[in-house]
């Protein structure tokens, strides 16, 4: 029997979904809370399926390379789609941390009287039906589902297809799980058909998605922003920057370098630009540069007065900086590469950050308190650090779980999004009767009507 052409096959499934999102709004905190741990406990037992789907998978990917001369590429690409115990370990934390956090669903976020009595209120709805498109790992897939479900919303999931038995194998579990503990069948999709036209019309199916969020590589993150006809929730999008001023410690100001690009430098919050205050720039450089390039194999891109500072390292055989090139200072990398440059002040570092486009994280290094406060001001970020790494722009970090990706929108949450801002908020108001005036009965004929009640 020939396929489902792939835009019939999308159209059907969300109309479904918009059915069901119903019935998922309206389920308890108690009902999804047993669910997500019931879902724990069963990716836990089924972790031998799980490894063995993943190692039918891990063989795929081996074979697509066979004809491959680049040998390392292929081992790069076996061992990202390789999945081990701590991988099952952490989805099973995940799922256990979500569902001891509070439902966001129905929770009043304010409340205030009006001089006629009206008592109205702000409660927190879910958003409705979110489509997520992923390029990175299960953890991902298993993460969406969960935190989509805890706020009432339904996640129509589309991995990657490097994942396919993995995920339908995770998917089966989590399924499973969930309905033998009262949840209705269908309250989340895992698209499991490999096509890539399916993360196109899923793109493109304005009315069939409420949010749609991209979670991968910049490539992904510019087709889906540029394209979707829904609003797009979040796509981890812009750079991060960290500062080092003149007055700073210098020990902490390296550490925190170092964990902000090494730490996890394929994230989108890992460090992009380091700008460093030329007057302490021949004592704070050489050494974390020799650490970046020696002992954690980060590539450096140089601005000229780094490249000059540093230029001795390739005559005495070390492994030497590169000079940055213009397209570097406006790149979000997520890998193992690193921009510097050498400022003059605080001025320069500012102008060089609003110049680069839009900024996800920002990070500056200072014992100086109008220093702070200025780059606190004056910098337009989803989160801006004093002193601390920008790994830390995480919902985990802020105290209120997992997220979802990072924000840098002006137009809604910026920074994680989680559980809340996985919801939006409506007004309810009570009432006695109130009018708004002028009233369109005639005053005479309203009184009338009064006098008629018993």
């Amino acid at each position: 029997m020939p396929e489902v052409p792939v835009k019939i096959y999308i159209d059907k499934l969300l109309k479904d979904c918009r059915i069901m999102k119903r019935h998922l709004a309206l389920l308890t905190g108690l009902t999804k809370d047993r669910a997500l741990r019931a879902m724990a406990d069963r990716l836990a037992a089924d972790e031998e399926k799980i490894l063995a789907a993943n190692e039918n998978d891990v063989a795929a990917v081996g074979k697509s390379f066979e004809a491959d001369i680049i040998k390392d590429r292929m081992k790069a690409a076996v061992a990202r789609v390789r999945m081990t115990s701590d991988d099952i370990k952490e989805m099973v934390d995940r799922l256990r941390l979500i569902a001891d956090l509070p439902d966001p669903v129905g929770a009043v976020t304010s409340r205030w009287e009006r001089p006629d009595g009206l008592q109205v209120s702000r409660v927190r709805v879910p958003i409705g039906v979110i489509g997520v498109i992923s390029e990175l790992s299960p953890l991902v897939a298993v993460e969406s589902i969960a935190l989509c479900f805890k706020s009432g919303n339904l996640c129509v999931f589309r991995g990657g297809p490097e994942w396919g038995l993995t995920h339908e194998a995770i998917g089966t579990g989590l399924r499973e799980a969930a309905e033998a503990n009262g949840v209705p069948a269908g309250s989340w999709v895992i698209i499991e058909r490999p096509d890539k036209e399916v993360a196109v019309e899923l793109i493109r199916s304005g009315k069939g998605l409420d949010a749609i969020i991209p979670r991968g590589g910049a490539g992904l993150r510019k087709v889906v922003v540029e394209q979707a006809k829904m609003p797009v929730l979040c796509n981890d999008g812009g750079l991060t920057h960290m500062y080092v001023d003149a007055d700073t410690d210098m020990p902490m100001a390296q550490n925190i370098a170092i964990s902000s690009k090494v730490q996890k430098a394929m994230a989108s919050n890992s460090l992009d630009t380091l700008l460093v205050q030329q007057v302490i720039g021949r004592q704070f450089l050489p050494p974390l540069v020799n650490r970046l390039l020696e002992e954690f194999k980060i590539e450096v891109r140089a601005c000229p007065k780094t490249m000059s500072l540093m230029g001795q390292m390739a005559i005495t055989g070390h492994t030497s900086i590169i000079p940055a090139k213009e397209e570097d200072w406006h790149t979000q990398f997520q890998g193992r590469v690193l921009a510097v440059k050498m400022v003059t002040n605080l001025d320069e570092a500012l102008a060089h950050i609003v110049a680069q486009g839009p900024c996800l994280t920002a990070v500056i290094a200072t014992t100086s308190y109008e220093a702070a406060m200025r780059f606190t001001r004056e910098v337009d970020a989803s989160a801006v650090f004093v002193n601390a790494s920008s790994r830390l722009n995480a919902g985990d970090s802020y105290g209120f779980g997992a997220d979802i990706g990072l924000s840098g929108s002006r137009l809604y949450a910026k920074g994680p999004i989680g559980l809340e801002q996985l919801t939006c908020e409506k007004y309810v108001s009570f009432g006695s009767g109130q009018l708004r005036y002028p009233h369109p009965v005639p005053e005479a004929y309203f009184d009338a009507i009064m006098l008629k009640r018993p």
